[in-house]
């Protein structure tokens, strides 16, 4: 597993302990792995940083690396004569934007990702690169490409879920944006790792891992939210058109939530036919919802924060303004 130690990567790790496999994290050591794994440390963006990986053989590597694709390039050239199986976690992100409702994994990508890429580079660019990279060194039949798309869960250190549970167990009255009817779309990382683990040593190539779009709406993830917490919140659904002339901006100032349109279709109405016919399951959002809380209520409702990605949540002075308007 290189990563292995938060969100996704500790999912898939203790999905496999839980399994009876033998698993070994790389990792940089600044999160505490899981135990009862073997441990390898170094920093595979620096010179001479893979040099724990360079002996041993495994039968699986699983790689969540989202930053330069040449990471993944070198990981994978270096391991590709001892390990049989390359299991990439990309992103829903790599289709050519605007993705339409309703695009299966052969819709069209982005151009311009080289797995040779260094340094800065946006995460579409990133993730297809990094495709790219594990494709090149492991080959079309050894390579799974688990295009993810929205992940929540236990764990979470995006903040999405974890900032509409903390705001909604503040109380009160709370912005929530409409339509309650909304559909959405977004996988466990707990499903997501068990999928990929059951899916790495007889599928190759590229699968969509999210729901079914409606999985869930907006309406019974913010109403799960008020009952798991037991908080006092009051929901005040505000029309779209009301939220975006004040400046709140979908996904980031509210989380999960975003108006009809381009990319309301490109990340909640995805195809996922492929990967459900291969036995991708997603468990119903009431124990979604209802373990984060548990995790992150043992945390003292302080959300782990990668950071490498800005904090969101929606400012409180523009809600009180808005509950006020």
């Amino acid at each position: 597993m290189l990563g292995g130690t938060e969100f996704v990567g500790r999912a898939v790790t203790e999905d496999a302990q839980a399994r009876g496999w033998q698993v070994t994290v790389f990792h940089r050591g600044h999160h505490a792995p899981p135990p009862g794994v073997t441990a390898l440390t170094g920093d595979r963006t620096a010179d001479g940083g893979l040099a724990a990986l360079a002996g041993g053989s495994w039968d699986l590597v699983v790689d969540t690396w989202s930053g330069a694709p040449s990471a993944v390039r070198d990981a994978a050239r270096l391991l590709s004569g001892r390990a049989g199986h390359y299991t990439y976690v990309s992103s829903r992100s790599v289709y050519a934007y605007p993705a339409p409702a309703g695009l299966a994994e052969d819709g069209p990508l982005v151009e311009g990702a080289s797995p040779d890429a260094g340094g800065d580079v946006s995460y579409a660019l990133a993730k297809r690169g990094g495709e790219l990279a594990a494709l090149r060194a492991f080959g079309d039949d050894r390579v799974l490409l688990g295009r993810a798309g929205l992940i929540i869960g236990p764990g979470e250190n995006i903040g999405r879920l974890p900032w509409w549970l903390g705001r909604i167990a503040r109380g009160g009255p709370v912005i929530a944006p409409g339509p309650r009817d909304a559909g959405l779309q977004y996988i466990d990382a707990r499903d997501l790792a068990s999928w990929l683990l059951d899916a790495a040593h007889g599928l190759h190539g590229p699968y969509n891992l999210v729901s079914h779009p409606g999985h869930t709406t907006m309406g019974e993830l913010l109403d799960t939210c008020v009952r798991v917490t037991g908080s006092d919140a009051e929901l005040r659904w505000t029309d779209p058109a009301t939220l975006l002339a004040a400046g709140v901006e979908p996904w980031s100032d509210l989380p999960v939530w975003l108006p009809a349109g381009e990319l309301y279709d490109s990340l909640h109405q995805g195809d996922v036919t492929r990967a459900h016919a291969a036995g991708l399951r997603c468990r119903p959002v009431g124990e979604t919802v209802a373990d984060t809380w548990t995790w992150l209520a043992g945390r003292g409702c302080d959300a782990p924060q990668r950071p490498d990605r800005p904090r969101i949540g929606l400012d409180p002075r523009l809600e009180e303004k808005l509950l006020e308007g």
